[in-house]
Parts: structure tokens; sequence; C-alpha cells
């Protein structure tokens, strides 16, 4: 056939999104493919890689190359910070999952809480001293065995000591989450900024978020104020790339 690596890699692409082969399934031996299409076993490697840089398929040791799931959870944009939601207890990775159809618990979410030192960027968010003491919030959040992204939250002392926002229990801080937390200490979440980039995982986050070879995550920076411009949190998630479709549904500005 006279068949290049990039051609095969065509063939294959096209074959996984005709369903031959299912997500969670695998393409055929290299062996196989090589026969199947006439080239060498090189050929095949090569075309294999390609899909793999394109996060179409991931090598499991002792299973071959298995075919990703795509991205099935929605990630909400303003509709997941509804006052609507939180108020009456729909945290915002909640409402993502109930948007995307799936059930979660609040056991899906981890919280480690501490005190930290606040760099650069989370001074300039949050309109404190750069090396001053702030709470940080981490939580690893999962759907099912997989985790999907990591946010971790920084808050002014004042804002939150005694409330359930430094209370290290596993989970949203009580029904309605933080914003709710912050509402209930007279800080009503009223404005939100978000900045979204890809960039390639570190090895920690590789680890954390379980993800396959070469694929990258979504950075997400969120700074959140009041209706008067007091700044009440400043937030950074990791997300895994291929787990979600982030959604957005806005009017469009005069």
């Amino acid at each position: 056939m006279g068949t290049g690596y990039r051609e095969l890699a065509d063939a294959l692409r096209a074959a996984i999104q005709r369903g031959e082969y299912p997500p969670g399934g695998t393409l055929p031996k290299q062996e196989e493919i090589a026969a199947q299409y006439g080239v060498n076993i090189n050929t095949v490697r090569k075309a294999v890689a390609v899909l793999e840089a394109e996060g179409l398929v991931t090598p499991v040791r002792r299973r071959g190359t298995v075919v990703r799931e795509r991205p099935v959870m929605k990630r909400l944009g303003a509709e997941r910070y509804a006052k609507s939601k939180w108020k009456f207890g729909l945290v915002a990775f909640a409402a993502d999952r109930e948007a995307s159809g799936r059930e979660w618990k609040p056991g899906d979410q981890t919280n480690t809480v501490r005190r930290a030192t606040a760099d650069a960027e989370i001074a300039e968010a949050l309109g404190v001293e750069e090396g001053s003491e702030v709470y940080e919030r981490s939580r690893l959040v999962k759907d099912g065995d997989n985790p999907t992204h990591t946010l971790t939250s920084y808050y002014r002392p004042e804002h939150v000591e005694g409330t359930p926002l430094v209370d290290p229990t596993p989970g949203p801080a009580g029904r309605g989450g933080g914003f709710a937390v912050l509402t209930m200490q007279g800080l009503e979440p009223d404005a939100i900024t978000e900045t979204v980039f890809a960039r390639m995982p570190s090895p920690d986050e590789i680890e954390l978020l379980k993800l396959p070879a070469g694929e990258p995550v979504m950075v997400l920076k969120r700074r959140t104020v009041t209706r008067d411009g007091v700044p009440v949190e400043f937030a950074r998630g990791v997300h895994a790339a291929s787990r979600f479709a982030w959604s957005y549904n806005f009017q469009v500005p005069d």
C-alpha cells in the first residue's frame, strides 16, 4: 500500500472515531496492525505514538494500547457559581456533576487546611502583604476512582477564622460550600474573574491526577470579590485536560 506512519495514524484514528475500537478497549497488537496494513513494525510504532500524543490512546502495561475515554464531564462556566445553587446547598463541583448526569457525594472531595505564606500572586489577589499569613484549603476531587482536578483556595485569616472553611473534615465546607460560609460572614461573593491556560504537568501532578503519558493539564486561576470589591478568595486549580469539556453560556455584551 505504501502506507506511511501518518497515513496509518489517520486510518487508526478514523477507526477509533467510528467506534471500531471503543473507549476502554485496545487496539490490535502491533504485529497484527502491521500485517493488516502491509507496513513494518516501526511504522506502526510511529503511528501509535502520534495517536498517543493526541491523547486518543495510552499504553498500559500487560494490556496493550488502550483507547482512552473522551471528555464526559461538563465544567460549567458562570452557571456553576449561581447563587441559586450554593445558597441552597449545591457546591460548584456538584453542579458540574449534575449537569453531566453523574452522581456525586461529599467524599469525592478531600480537604487539607493549613496556614501558609502568601506569595506575590496570592498577596496581590487578596490585597495583603507578600509573606503575610493566609489560610490555604486544598482539595483533590475524584469521579469514582478517577481524580479529575485539584483546587487550592486562599483566604484572609480574619475572614475565615473559626468557620467551616478551616475545618479539615473531607468534603465541602458544609451545605453550599465556601461561598455559603463567606456569605454567612457578611462577605457574599458577587464577582469572579477566571483565567484558564494549558501546560504540561509536573511529575507530582502526573502522579496525583493519574495522568497518562503526554496529557496536558488545564490550569484555572480564580479571584472572587464582594459587591464592595473586597477580595474574599483566590484559587488555583489543576484539571486533567481529557476529563472535562469546558462549557460557557453568556449574553453577548452591548
